[in-house]
């Protein structure tokens, strides 16, 4: 066994950088059995002094300024925890220009700069992991790198942001509003004081650019993907996605459809044998269809102190065995394809409507004719409850149509909004039905 240790610098004390901390000091033995080496964090940069005590770290390991690890011949990697674009985007840069490897579970900066922290790699022969960055200690980025690489994959469609999943699945087992959930869900931890990153669909926006650029060898950024919250979910809808066979999940889609690729988030109607459907509460899960393999799915905790952590260590494990081996630089930027990316008016799914409408002969008929010139398809038109508005009899009515462009379902909602006989559009949830083999 080599008796020199691997010198990391670690870029932020927080709740998982102090995870990672935890971890390599936990299972410090069998880490270094594995990789007949051992891995010490020489220096930390952190802006508050007492989280180190709080771990029993020497405040001689406190770095005054990022150039102090930057500099430091003793450190061959860098794990940056501190989040956020600025200064993490910089940060990694110089790292891997300076040729040191990084470790990172910044899903801000790798999808939105992914591409020149991989140019820069290249330019100082460095690595560039990030594992962490989408599903925490579910490990789907190797997988879609090395294991499914004989693979075209065709979908990957994910539950990748637990707070909503949580919000969801409480909506559909104890029949209660969306508002009453989410603050029983800052209450418990599991949403933030400001929680719109999450239930606005941001966050599953960015793991999805990352997921849809390694599945498809293509580069897809935040601004690229199609995005919807959960924000107007109600009870009503999830009983009648109930009634209908299906569950609403916060889904993260990407397909490749001949070479041209859809990327969306977004509320979604799934149905109830669909293996997403089972997830439930805080967990995280990231279905994958590749035409060789058929279907795949990858379930865990996508977020906490020690999951993360976990795909934290086993990427800086990696590279110290690519360092060992003489193998860095053997995951470099896949996204050697400049796929088409298709608008949302360009996807095709079927969709779920909710609709308040007068209560009296021939309203039916009328919806329909106008869903029909715009060659939207009816599958089932149900109504469920009559109710009074404004002293007027309305009926509230359900529709699935077939599957249709949805630029069509568009523009027949903008005929149906100047309807006289009809009161409102309580809803419009896309439906996925799953891979088509």
């Amino acid at each position: 066994m080599n008796g020199a240790s691997i010198g990391v610098g670690l870029l932020g004390l927080g709740t998982i950088g102090s995870g990672v901390v935890k971890l390599l000091r936990e299972n410090n033995s069998q880490i270094e059995q594995r990789l007949g080496r051992r891995v010490e964090i020489k220096k930390i940069l952190e802006r508050d002094p007492e989280k180190l005590a709080a771990l029993k770290l020497s405040s001689e390991m406190l770095a005054k300024n990022f150039d102090e690890i930057l500099n430091d011949p003793a450190i061959q990697i860098v794990i940056e925890l501190l989040g956020g674009i600025e200064p993490s985007r910089t940060y990694i840069r110089e790292a891997l220009l300076k040729g040191k490897h990084v470790v990172t579970a910044n899903k801000d900066v790798i999808s939105a700069h992914g591409k020149e922290l991989f140019e820069a790699a290249a330019e100082g022969k460095a690595d560039l992991y990030f594992e962490a960055s989408v599903g925490g200690g579910i490990p789907v980025l190797h997988a879609l790198k090395e294991n499914l690489i004989a693979n075209k994959i065709q979908e990957v469609i994910g539950i990748v942001n637990g707070t909503t999943n949580y919000i969801l699945t409480r909506m559909h087992d104890e029949h209660v509003e969306f508002e009453q959930v989410l603050q029983e869900a800052q209450r418990a931890g599991y949403a933030e004081a400001d929680p719109s990153s999450d239930i606005e669909g941001f966050d599953a926006a960015r793991k999805i650019a990352i997921l849809a650029s390694i599945a498809f060898n293509t580069r897809v950024t935040p601004d690229d993907v199609f995005v919807e919250g959960i924000t107007r979910i109600t009870p009503e809808d999830i009983n009648y996605a109930r009634e209908l066979g299906y569950v609403i999940k916060l889904l993260a889609i990407a397909k490749d459809l001949n070479g041209e690729i859809e990327v969306r988030v977004h509320p979604a109607f799934l149905p109830k044998e669909h293996p997403l459907s089972a997830v439930q509460g805080v967990f995280n899960a990231v279905y994958v269809y590749g035409n060789a393999v058929g279907e795949t799915m990858f379930y865990g905790q996508g977020a906490g102190q020690m999951p993360t952590a976990s795909a934290v260590v086993g990427d800086l494990m990696e590279i110290v065995r690519n360092l060992e081996t003489n193998s860095t630089g053997r995951f470099p930027c896949t996204c050697y394809l400049e796929k088409e990316i298709l608008p949302i008016g360009q996807i095709q799914t079927k969709y779920y409507l909710r609709l308040i409408v007068k209560d009296k002969p021939g309203v039916l008929a009328s919806i329909a004719g106008v869903m029909g010139n715009h060659q939207v398809g009816l599958a089932s038109v149900i109504q469920k409850r009559t109710l009074v508005v404004n002293e007027e009899r309305m009926a509230e009515i359900v529709l699935i149509t077939h599957e249709v462009l949805e630029q069509d379902i568009r523009d027949a909602l903008a005929v149906l909004r100047g309807l006289s006989i009809v009161g409102s559009i309580e809803n419009v949830i896309r439906v996925e039905e799953g891979a088509k083999s």
